[in-house]
């Protein structure tokens, strides 16, 4: 089939790879506007640009897609667009450009986290199961007929960036195999349960602040959800302190003590903060104008004692 493929970040690389890669023509690919970074305002490119632009391909970019991309894209006649992260709403008549419509690599066992962030939530909320959908592009927000779904279990200590390193690779499988059985007629949609839908919206920095009165075991899956970015992060005397990677305690001892205080922080037993339920132990962390490090060596340097409370 003859494909238009819209993607943008590093979640969106392996399904254009497996395309390349594939029996199918792509017309072109629409990623998001450059990036200036810097002091310097150097100009970057996704990670889904580069790919293209080393293969050759056509690379379109749009500011708003819905109002510069229409006649451009039709121009293309595509057989089918497959959207993985692009990172714009879609109008209905982009929408109606091909054929079979657009087709959308969704990182969570839809109907459940529609929106910007479900790889992230579905770990701070401290799901054991998730996976990929294709999913029928309609106008609303991932809510059109599912076409095909692979299932794939969150491991007790995997990060939100590990998860979706995985993911990409089970999305680009997942959408060969689906593409190959639509050209053959092969798929019959599913209709979702809206009842059954949650919407997540895009992670802020403030979303990665430790509640110390939550649970340990909520505070580890939210540091698990905010690794890579932006980073759980708690304070201490007015620096901001990082935490990458943590586990929880089983010990119950220590009730007495305040919410968000040191409780060990010893080169024995580690730092461990007490928690509105359970201990916390943290593995890597980094305290502000520092560099990230384990916590065995952040206590070489004493930078926190028993007592002290965070937060």
């Amino acid at each position: 089939m003859k494909i238009v493929f819209l993607g943008t970040p590093d979640f969106a690389v392996p399904s254009l790879n497996a395309l390349i890669n594939s029996k199918h023509e792509i017309l072109a690919v629409v990623c998001q506007p450059d990036k200036k970074v810097g002091r310097a305002q150097q100009v970057v490119f996704s990670p889904v640009k580069e790919l293209a632009l080393k293969n050759g391909l056509k690379v379109l970019q749009y500011n708003k897609i819905r109002l510069e991309g229409v006649e451009e894209l039709k121009n293309l006649t595509p057989d089918i667009m497959i959207s993985c992260a692009y990172g714009q709403i879609l109008s209905q008549d982009i929408i109606d450009i091909a054929p079979y419509g657009i087709i959308n690599v969704h990182g969570s066992l839809l109907p459940k986290y529609r929106g910007a962030s479900p790889v992230q939530q579905s770990v701070i909320d401290g799901e054991k199961e998730t996976g990929i959908t294709i999913m029928q592009t309609d106008i609303g927000i991932d809510s059109g007929d599912i076409l095909a779904v692979k299932k794939t279990p969150i491991y007790e200590n995997e990060t939100a960036g590990q998860l979706f390193d995985r993911l990409s690779v089970i999305g680009a499988e997942l959408l060969i195999d689906t593409l190959d059985k639509i050209e053959k007629g092969m798929i019959t949609p599913i209709k979702q349960d809206d009842s059954l839908a949650t919407h997540v919206k895009m992670i802020k920095k403030e979303d990665a602040l430790i509640d110390w009165s939550k649970s340990a075991t909520t505070i580890f899956n939210l540091v698990r959800g905010m690794n890579p970015w932006p980073v759980a992060f708690t304070k201490i005397a007015d620096k901001m302190l990082k935490i990458y990677t943590s586990t929880v305690d089983s010990n119950s001892v220590y009730l007495d003590k305040k919410d968000g205080e040191v409780v060990c922080a010893d080169l024995k037993n580690g730092l461990i903060i007490k928690c509105g339920e359970g201990l916390l132990k943290v593995e890597e962390l980094q305290l502000e104008g520092s560099k990230r490090m384990s916590a065995h060596d952040f206590l070489l340097g004493r930078k926190i004692s028993v007592g002290d409370i965070l937060g």
